[in-house]
Protein backbone atom coordinates (compact mmCIF):
# COMPACT_ATOMS: atom_id res chain seq x y z
CA UNK A 1 0.00 0.00 0.00
CA UNK A 2 1.26 3.40 -0.87
CA UNK A 3 1.05 7.00 0.31
CA UNK A 4 1.07 10.15 -0.43
CA UNK A 5 2.02 13.22 1.96
CA UNK A 6 1.88 16.50 0.13
CA UNK A 7 1.89 20.52 0.43
CA UNK A 8 -0.19 22.48 -2.17
CA UNK A 9 0.14 25.93 -2.70
CA UNK A 10 -0.96 28.80 -4.81
CA UNK A 11 1.64 30.41 -7.26
CA UNK A 12 2.67 34.30 -7.19
CA UNK A 13 5.87 34.49 -9.05
CA UNK A 14 8.02 33.13 -11.55
CA UNK A 15 9.03 29.31 -11.27
CA UNK A 16 9.79 28.79 -15.03
CA UNK A 17 13.26 29.89 -15.56
CA UNK A 18 13.90 26.82 -12.56
CA UNK A 19 12.41 24.10 -14.26
CA UNK A 20 14.46 20.94 -15.44
CA UNK A 21 11.59 19.60 -17.09
CA UNK A 22 7.82 20.11 -18.17
CA UNK A 23 4.93 18.00 -19.60
CA UNK A 24 1.50 18.17 -20.60
CA UNK A 25 -1.30 16.56 -19.02
CA UNK A 26 -4.16 15.05 -19.35
CA UNK A 27 -6.43 13.55 -16.70
CA UNK A 28 -10.61 12.44 -15.56
CA UNK A 29 -11.70 11.28 -12.82
CA UNK A 30 -13.94 7.56 -13.35
CA UNK A 31 -15.16 7.89 -9.66
CA UNK A 32 -15.40 10.56 -6.70
CA UNK A 33 -16.90 9.68 -3.29
CA UNK A 34 -16.06 10.81 0.24
CA UNK A 35 -13.85 8.30 0.53
CA UNK A 36 -11.77 7.86 -2.49
CA UNK A 37 -11.06 8.56 -6.53
CA UNK A 38 -10.31 6.97 -9.24
CA UNK A 39 -8.69 8.95 -11.74
CA UNK A 40 -6.98 7.88 -15.30
CA UNK A 41 -3.75 10.74 -16.38
CA UNK A 42 -1.92 10.72 -19.98
CA UNK A 43 1.34 11.77 -19.14
CA UNK A 44 3.16 12.88 -21.93
CA UNK A 45 3.13 9.05 -23.81
CA UNK A 46 2.32 7.23 -20.57
CA UNK A 47 -0.78 6.64 -19.06
CA UNK A 48 -1.55 5.78 -15.37
CA UNK A 49 -4.81 4.45 -13.18
CA UNK A 50 -4.65 6.23 -9.96
CA UNK A 51 -6.81 5.53 -7.11
CA UNK A 52 -6.51 7.78 -4.09
CA UNK A 53 -8.12 7.65 -0.76
CA UNK A 54 -9.38 10.66 1.42
CA UNK A 55 -6.90 12.14 3.71
CA UNK A 56 -6.52 9.84 6.76
CA UNK A 57 -8.28 11.49 10.15
CA UNK A 58 -7.51 14.76 9.26
CA UNK A 59 -3.84 14.54 8.45
CA UNK A 60 -2.03 15.06 5.13
CA UNK A 61 -1.49 11.84 4.55
CA UNK A 62 -3.32 9.26 1.59
CA UNK A 63 -3.14 6.02 0.83
CA UNK A 64 -2.70 6.05 -2.90
CA UNK A 65 -2.27 3.39 -5.39
CA UNK A 66 -1.13 3.74 -9.01
CA UNK A 67 -0.68 1.67 -12.04
CA UNK A 68 0.61 2.13 -15.93
CA UNK A 69 -1.86 1.25 -18.34
CA UNK A 70 -1.52 1.55 -22.42
CA UNK A 71 -2.31 4.92 -23.23
CA UNK A 72 -4.82 3.46 -26.02
CA UNK A 73 -7.07 2.29 -22.58
CA UNK A 74 -6.80 5.45 -21.19
CA UNK A 75 -7.40 7.15 -23.89
CA UNK A 76 -10.86 5.42 -24.12
CA UNK A 77 -11.04 5.76 -20.28
CA UNK A 78 -10.94 9.90 -20.09
CA UNK A 79 -14.21 9.32 -22.74
CA UNK A 80 -16.34 8.15 -20.30
CA UNK A 81 -14.90 11.21 -17.94
CA UNK A 82 -16.87 13.57 -21.15
CA UNK A 83 -16.94 17.17 -20.29
CA UNK A 84 -14.74 16.69 -17.29
CA UNK A 85 -11.23 16.76 -17.90
CA UNK A 86 -8.66 18.54 -16.54
CA UNK A 87 -5.31 19.84 -18.77
CA UNK A 88 -2.65 21.15 -17.33
CA UNK A 89 1.47 21.70 -17.47
CA UNK A 90 3.39 20.75 -15.29
CA UNK A 91 7.36 21.78 -14.65
CA UNK A 92 9.41 20.58 -12.38
CA UNK A 93 11.44 22.16 -10.50
CA UNK A 94 14.09 21.36 -7.52
CA UNK A 95 14.20 23.25 -4.65
CA UNK A 96 16.79 21.93 -2.19
CA UNK A 97 16.46 18.55 -1.68
CA UNK A 98 13.11 18.26 -2.83
CA UNK A 99 11.28 18.70 -6.13
CA UNK A 100 8.43 21.06 -5.95
CA UNK A 101 5.41 20.27 -9.30
CA UNK A 102 3.97 23.06 -10.37
CA UNK A 103 0.49 22.70 -12.12
CA UNK A 104 -0.53 25.34 -14.68
CA UNK A 105 -4.06 25.10 -15.94
CA UNK A 106 -5.66 25.15 -19.01
CA UNK A 107 -9.38 25.35 -20.06
CA UNK A 108 -11.78 26.00 -17.89
CA UNK A 109 -9.44 25.73 -15.08
CA UNK A 110 -7.22 28.58 -17.18
CA UNK A 111 -5.25 31.27 -14.88
CA UNK A 112 -4.54 28.68 -11.89
CA UNK A 113 -1.54 27.61 -11.16
CA UNK A 114 -0.96 25.04 -8.04
CA UNK A 115 2.41 24.19 -6.64
CA UNK A 116 2.69 20.79 -4.82
CA UNK A 117 5.55 19.27 -2.98
CA UNK A 118 5.61 16.21 -1.29
CA UNK A 119 7.28 14.75 1.43
CA UNK A 120 8.20 11.30 3.91
CA UNK A 121 6.28 12.89 7.06
CA UNK A 122 4.08 15.73 7.72
CA UNK A 123 6.83 17.06 9.96
CA UNK A 124 9.62 17.32 6.86
CA UNK A 125 10.76 20.46 6.88
CA UNK A 126 11.68 21.93 3.30
CA UNK A 127 12.85 24.85 1.65
CA UNK A 128 10.26 27.47 0.49
CA UNK A 129 11.28 29.46 -2.87
CA UNK A 130 9.86 32.66 -3.00
CA UNK A 131 7.36 32.41 -6.00
CA UNK A 132 5.24 30.07 -3.39
CA UNK A 133 1.69 32.00 -1.88
CA UNK A 134 -0.72 30.78 -0.25
CA UNK A 135 -0.56 27.48 0.95
CA UNK A 136 -4.24 25.82 0.25
CA UNK A 137 -3.43 21.75 1.43
CA UNK A 138 -6.53 20.39 2.20
CA UNK A 139 -8.65 23.10 1.25
CA UNK A 140 -10.83 20.74 -1.48
CA UNK A 141 -11.70 23.45 -3.50
CA UNK A 142 -7.51 22.95 -4.96
CA UNK A 143 -8.14 19.04 -5.66
CA UNK A 144 -8.16 18.59 -9.22
CA UNK A 145 -11.34 15.85 -8.71
CA UNK A 146 -12.94 19.25 -7.60
CA UNK A 147 -11.72 21.35 -10.38
CA UNK A 148 -13.14 18.58 -12.40
CA UNK A 149 -16.54 19.42 -11.93
CA UNK A 150 -16.39 23.02 -10.62
CA UNK A 151 -13.93 24.69 -12.58
CA UNK A 152 -11.57 27.54 -11.35
CA UNK A 153 -13.18 29.62 -13.83
CA UNK A 154 -16.75 29.82 -11.95
CA UNK A 155 -15.61 30.33 -8.92
CA UNK A 156 -12.44 32.26 -8.46
CA UNK A 157 -12.30 35.31 -5.97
Amino acid sequence: MGYEIERKFLVEGNYKADAFKSMFIKQGYLSQSETSVIRVRIKDEKAYVTIKSAAIDGELKRHEWEYEIPVKDAEEMLQLCEDALIEKKRYLVQVGSHTFEVDEFYGKNEGLCIAEVELESEDETYAKPDWLGLEVTGNVRYYNSFLSLHPYTEWRD
